[in-house]
């Protein structure tokens, strides 16, 4: 009888003592562990002994520009001149430069703005807030470089696109909206030829 009181007594003790040893051996087994989020590393400019100079930081390679440091014109990245936008477009305007605007303009731009620019796009016909039309005289009336700071910052409820569409897609879907604007105001007698027969054919 006295050995099982005895017993009774240490029971909580030798429990605590076992619970307490199940941690510390979990404890242990977590510091060996070696997770993605937890990697050997080198701190910056350490001193490194794998590599023959001694240095931990390698290099660039020759030839390569590291990501988002290629400063290739502030006009060309921003869209501005001096602070203003500019009116100019900072890249030369050939067919092919429209056409890609195009293919951009079609998959970013006309679920809102419509095929045509006219803010009647099919998630404004959803009930969604109609962007402006392109066609309205104070948007023809913006400089080409308004249209690049938009796609990049964002305006109104628009939000920004400049992680999805890089600068050079941004001034070629500027070029493109621009000629969407002109395909409204331009003159009869400024088209060329053939297509002033087609437009005579298709009247008669």
């Amino acid at each position: 009888m006295r050995t099982r009181a005895i017993a009774a007594q240490l029971a909580p003790a030798a429990r605590l003592l076992a619970a307490g040893g199940g941690a510390a051996m979990l404890l242990l087994l977590a510091g060996c562990r070696q997770d993605m989020h937890n990697q050997p590393r080198y701190k910056p400019l350490a001193q490194s002994a794998f590599f023959p100079d001694g240095r931990s930081v390698r290099p660039q390679v020759r030839g390569t520009v590291a990501r988002g440091e290629l400063d290739v014109g502030t006009v060309f990245l921003t869209g501005k001149a001096d602070g203003k936008l500019t009116p100019d477009l900072p890249v030369p305007l050939t067919r092919e430069l429209l056409a890609r605007g195009r293919q951009r303009f079609e998959i970013f731009c006309t679920p809102c703005h419509g095929r045509l620019g006219d803010g009647n796009g099919i998630v404004a016909q959803r009930g969604f807030r109609h962007p402006p039309s392109y066609h309205s005289e104070r948007l023809r009336g913006e400089p080409i470089g308004h249209f690049f700071d938009v796609i990049t910052r964002g305006f109104g409820a628009m939000t920004d696109f400049s992680d999805r569409i890089p600068p050079a897609d941004r001034w070629a879907i500027a070029a493109y909206i621009r000629a969407l604007q002109y395909s409204r105001q331009a003159k009869f007698d400024e088209l060329p030829a053939d297509m002033k027969q087609q437009l005579e054919r298709s009247a008669q």
